[in-house]
């Protein structure tokens, strides 16, 4: 289902980083890499935000913004940028998940939040040390990945369940095609 571009644009002159910049501002500087992350005490939350901070200085070398969204409040949960060492990256917090719904972005079912291949890349996302925590939102909101740029979906990730892995970069290498 496509979003509305209206309450799209809106949510997105609307949500605010740490520092006080619309994530539509973002995406009328350069092409943004949206990153919506689950809860903060999901796995692949935690995968995604190593994965981003591992391919991060490739993706700005594209001239792409990288902005966070997550359901949590700021503070909380923040060791997971820290960890990662890309604490400086914009953050977006929505605990309304007004972002969330504007992009398409619904809850996912049983078989996206626990299906096998899930218990499966639990098990993997375990062995590189992002383990199951506490849940910090709604433990059924489906991630998602978006690259904009001026306001308009450019690209999308759509994550089959919540254990997808996107590759960050090739979603970043989009914007020129």
């Amino acid at each position: 289902m496509a979003p509305d571009t209206t309450s799209l644009t809106e949510a997105m002159a609307a949500a605010r980083d740490q520092h006080g910049v619309s994530l539509l501002d973002h995406s009328r500087e350069r092409s943004t890499l949206v990153v919506f992350l689950r809860h903060a005490g999901c796995p692949f939350c935690a995968e995604a935000i190593s994965d981003v901070s591992k391919q991060r200085t490739a993706i700005e070398g594209r001239s792409v913004h990288i902005v966070f969204v997550c359901q949590w409040p700021d503070g909380q949960a923040l060791h997971l940028f820290e960890n990662a060492g890309i604490v400086d990256l914009p953050r977006i917090h929505d605990p309304k998940r007004t972002l969330y719904n504007a992009f398409g972005l619904r809850r996912g079912n049983l078989w996206q939040i626990g299906g096998p291949f899930v218990w499966f890349r639990v098990l993997q996302a375990a062995l590189t040390g992002h383990r199951v925590g506490r849940v910090l939102g709604d433990a059924f909101q489906m991630p998602g990945t978006f690259l904009i740029r001026d306001g308009e979906i450019i690209h999308r990730y759509k994550h089959r369940s919540q254990a997808s892995r996107p590759n960050y970069l090739r979603l970043a290498n989009q914007q020129s095609q």
